[in-house]
């Protein structure tokens, strides 16, 4: 019987064991999106993970979503990152970077004079973002024409390629929670009527597009997609998602690529076999739970829902969370005052067991 904790070759990527590092924002960068020496020192702490998934980082300076926080469309930040890289390798682990462009989530006082929030079409979501004068309203993005579309998916290769040559063993698309390539998948926040929207066909294109493009540029071995189909996170409104989603797959999986890693919503598990059935690579499963993802977890590589399980909160506070999971506990509690921004206080002080 296969266990998380055994071995998995991820399309040429040997993992020690099957149990993923969820990415988690922590809005810690420097000035200038710049990864720092306590970033080296966060994920080399929980180098044990089978795989590490970063934080968000934005491919261009209009990705960007919230405040402190990091990218991979400068020189500058390319060798910052290579820092974090080096000491996850010389601890063991291996780790992708998230590629997150935030969309329509996020403020103008994030971004650079000058520059708008932008998205597949002129809807605000609802609620606020945290800025430096304090929370403010989502704000309407301006709708990408079909020349910027072009311009974002060459950013979202551009920042894959700077991603490798900061030593990434690949990349994760983030196509979930609301952030612009969901934006983009979901009816009630692309309402365009072009070949970007409409049909279920026409609103994966985006994303297609996108995992398209970063193969071309890193090969498919090194590229991964998060999704989470139905979350309605971030204001997103998607009713029906299996019709979009399972065409969706069907397009990743002639792509070839290393692996999905599906957030699972409560309301759309029934999705969750359907998904994993019509793609043959790694099946990476954040499941649907009341609280954060704990043992019981484990079971679903077991009984094969799942090739490995995505773990958050309980490796925010667990940097050894592998040997934690294997003698069952004790857990350290995370405490969420401290999730975003800060310094060693709640990122890097969590104690290892013994």
């Amino acid at each position: 019987m296969t266990t998380a904790f055994d071995p998995v070759d991820l399309s040429g990527t040997p993992l020690a064991n099957r149990i993923v590092m969820a990415p988690m924002t922590r809005s810690r960068a420097g000035e200038g999106g710049l990864a720092t020496e306590l970033t080296a020192e966060y994920y080399a702490q929980r180098a044990t993970a089978g795989l590490i998934v970063t934080e968000g980082i934005q491919p261009s300076v209009v990705g960007q979503g919230y405040p402190s926080t990091p990218g991979l469309h400068s020189a500058e930040q390319v060798a910052a990152w290579r820092v974090v890289t080096d000491a996850v390798h010389e601890a063991g682990g291996r780790i992708f970077a998230q590629l997150m462009h935030a969309g329509r989530i996020g403020h103008p006082s994030l971004l650079p004079e000058g520059h708008h929030n932008v998205g597949a079409s002129p809807v605000a979501a609802e609620g606020q973002v945290y800025t430096a004068e304090g929370p403010k309203d989502f704000v309407t993005p301006r709708e990408l024409t079909d020349a910027e579309i072009q311009e974002t998916i060459a950013d979202f290769a551009s920042a894959a390629r700077n991603a490798v040559d900061a030593g990434f063993d690949g990349v994760e698309l983030h196509g979930a929670n609301g952030y612009l390539i969901h934006q983009f998948l979901a009816p009630g926040s692309n309402l365009r009527t072009d070949d970007w929207g409409g049909s279920p066909e026409k609103r994966i294109r985006f994303a297609v597009e996108v995992t398209r493009a970063v193969v071309a540029e890193i090969g498919a071995a090194r590229t991964g997609i998060r999704l989470s189909p139905g979350n309605s996170l971030n204001s997103i409104s998607e009713p029906d998602p299996e019709p979009a989603y399972t065409a969706l797959i069907a397009e990743l999986d002639r792509l070839d690529i290393a692996y999905v890693h599906v957030l699972e919503t409560g309301d759309f598990r029934e999705l969750t076999p359907v998904l994993r059935k019509g793609f043959r690579n790694a099946f990476i499963l954040n499941p649907a739970t009341d609280g954060p993802t704990g043992p019981d977890a484990l079971a679903l590589v077991e009984n094969g829902t799942a090739d490995l399980i995505a773990y958050g909160q309980l490796f925010l506070a667990n940097p050894d969370l592998p040997a934690r999971l294997k003698a069952d506990g004790p857990f350290n509690q995370p405490d969420p005052s401290k999730y975003y921004g800060g310094g060693v206080e709640g990122y890097t002080d969590y104690p290892a067991l013994g």
